[in-house]
């Protein structure tokens, strides 16, 4: 029987990637559902050539217009709206939720998804960042995997695979640097959003490529790691490693360091999260170690604050990674439309963070009141600047 699989943001990045995953191995996996936010004709093409049983368009105004596209193919039934993607997450066929989607949208559909004791590759970072003990809790809860996309934390996984129970002293999150790694606070300070979206190893989306150049995603992947793996924060090293060819590692307490290397191909984490424990064959290009050296730094958090507020948040508990994420959401839009710069970013993270709600104990409840709270006051500040 062939996996049935949910694809949350099939028209990003990620969600694209994996159907390049599901074409390669048609034998092995179906598509069930793809979802969009926005791009109606690309998730129309998507339909038409991988024929689900459904697709959602988040967007309820284009509704009319994706059922419209999709008039010739009866099959496919056409939904839309955040409800549509809580309940089709949960719909009986479905083997896995991959979910791909940006920002802290995906919450409640991979909520939905693990209530429905569904297996979940996670691409959406923002989902543990947010409300990582009440993810972790559900999932044990309801016995649902997480298996993850991310190329570190997949690289972690893999690093564990076959180590049992023993422990681990250290975690070694590696980051490229982004674009702006070798330049002072001065040159920083000129950056523009199209600047930061030239990625020096990776094509990935608008959002999580200005996440990358702010290091704002690795701080976000500190915190990903930390509920993944239940290592503390203080036990996660970032390494700034330029090539991008040791994607995470993992130190034991022998001293003793596994690491997953490969190119940078995000088909790689994807396709090892559908599979996992089997290694599939896979397209592309190999790694040649004669070709590739391998260097490491440390970041530099005087530059790169936005990292220093994440490894903040995290000392804070709570909701305070809910409220980062959220005004992070807020700049990070902002600044691709130059409406700030990057070194206000991180002002705004930190202005926001002093003044919103704390809780230490948060609900998911809360969680939704603080990501609307955080919204408006760092609104607020960057039309105060």
């Amino acid at each position: 029987m062939k996996k049935q699989i949910a694809i949350l943001g099939s028209t990003g990045s990620i969600g694209t990637q994996a159907l390049e995953v599901i074409a390669e191995h048609s034998d092995l996996y179906e598509v069930y559902c793809l979802t969009a936010h926005n791009k109606v004709e690309l998730l129309a093409q998507q339909a038409r050539r991988f024929k689900p049983a459904a697709v959602v368009i988040a967007n309820e105004a284009r509704y009319e217009e994706l059922r419209t596209l999709l008039a010739d193919e009866p099959d496919i039934k056409v939904y839309a709206g955040k409800q549509a993607l809580d309940d089709i997450v949960e719909a009986g066929p479905i083997d896995m939720v991959l979910t791909a989607m940006v920002g802290f949208a995906g919450l409640s559909p991979t909520v939905h998804a693990i209530k429905a004791r569904k297996k979940i590759c996670l691409a959406n970072k923002e989902t543990l960042v947010v409300a990582g003990e009440l993810i972790c809790q559900l999932a044990n809860e309801y016995h649902a995997p997480i298996l993850p996309v991310d190329s570190e934390h997949s690289a972690i996984f893999q690093s564990l695979v076959g180590e049992g129970n023993n422990p681990i002293e250290k975690i070694l999150l590696t980051c490229s640097g982004g674009p702006f790694r070798q330049m002072s606070e001065e040159q920083i300070a000129r950056v523009t959003a199209a600047d930061a979206l030239r990625h020096p190893t990776w094509d990935m989306g608008a959002k999580i490529t200005i996440d990358s150049a702010s290091l704002m995603n690795k701080g976000f992947e500190v915190i990903e790691a930390k509920w993944l793996f239940g290592v503390p924060a203080e036990k996660i090293q970032v390494l700034i490693h330029p090539q991008s060819i040791v994607h995470s590692a993992v130190q034991f307490i022998d001293g003793s360091v596994k690491a997953q290397l490969g190119v940078p191909d995000m088909r790689l984490p994807i396709q090892y999260a559908f599979s996992y424990p089997d290694r599939l064959s896979l397209s592309g290009d190999r790694l040649d170690l004669f070709k590739h050296p391998l260097e490491f730094f440390e970041p530099d958090l005087k530059r790169f604050r936005c990292l220093a507020l994440a490894f903040e948040a995290i000392r804070c508990g709570g909701n305070m990674a809910c409220i980062v994420n959220a005004a992070n959401e807020v700049v990070n839009e902002a600044f691709r439309h130059d409406r700030c710069s990057f070194p206000q970013m991180a002002d705004v993270i930190e202005k926001t963070m002093q003044r919103a709600s704390f809780d230490k104990n948060p609900s998911l409840d809360t969680y939704f009141k603080t990501d609307a709270e955080a919204r408006s006051i760092a609104s607020e500040l960057l039309n105060n600047q």
